[in-house]
């Protein structure tokens, strides 16, 4: 039993993923959930008391997974500049995955207390390891360049989530650059 309203819970959240995905967050109805996963909508409620306890879920899943992606390809370079690289480059990479698009879709809606502070927590976790990078480039403030960077990241994955004319590759690079050099070169 227990096995099965896992696996109910987990189809609950793909289901979720993907109507944010495709809709936004005014897809994300109890409704849409329970056609996509053939659910009375009645037996959603079981498992989540609201569509905010849903997004709550969600954060708690998947931040953590893009974080540990994130972490994991900085873990593979060398030096502070690979590593800002690599925080950037992966960051733009998972913008076509699944759940990064609902992550987004979620960023832009409007949320409650708690599913906005799982998002800030997980911010910070993304801010956090960049941090020593920046701070061994020499920055004074490598905190405040981190949270710029992040700006920088954050701009970038709007463009390639808007179909700039750009080919995210372009739009990638750009960012890199930007983050190794700033607006010089």
């Amino acid at each position: 039993m227990a096995e099965h309203r896992t696996m109910q819970r987990a189809a609950l959240l793909d289901a979720a993923r993907a109507l944010l995905s495709e809709g936004g967050t005014e897809a994300l109805t109890f409704p849409a959930l329970a056609e996509r996963t053939g659910l009375a909508r009645s037996s959603v409620y079981e498992y989540f008391r609201s569509r905010a306890a849903v997004v709550e879920e969600l954060c708690s899943v998947d931040f953590p997974l893009w974080v540990a992606d994130v972490e994991a390809a900085m873990r593979q370079a060398v030096g502070p500049e690979d590593k800002v690289a690599a925080y950037v480059r992966r960051q733009l990479e998972l913008v076509g995955d699944q759940r990064h698009r609902a992550v987004v879709a979620i960023s832009a809606s409007e949320l409650d207390a708690g599913a906005r502070e799982k998002i800030r927590a997980a911010h910070g976790g993304l801010i956090a390891m960049i941090v020593e990078a920046l701070a061994e480039l020499g920055h004074a403030q490598p905190r405040l360049a981190a949270l710029l960077l992040q700006g920088v990241v954050d701009a970038a994955v709007r463009r390639i989530e808007l179909g700039a004319a750009e080919d995210p590759a372009a739009i990638t690079d750009a960012a890199v650059g930007m983050a190794l050099r700033g607006v010089v070169g």
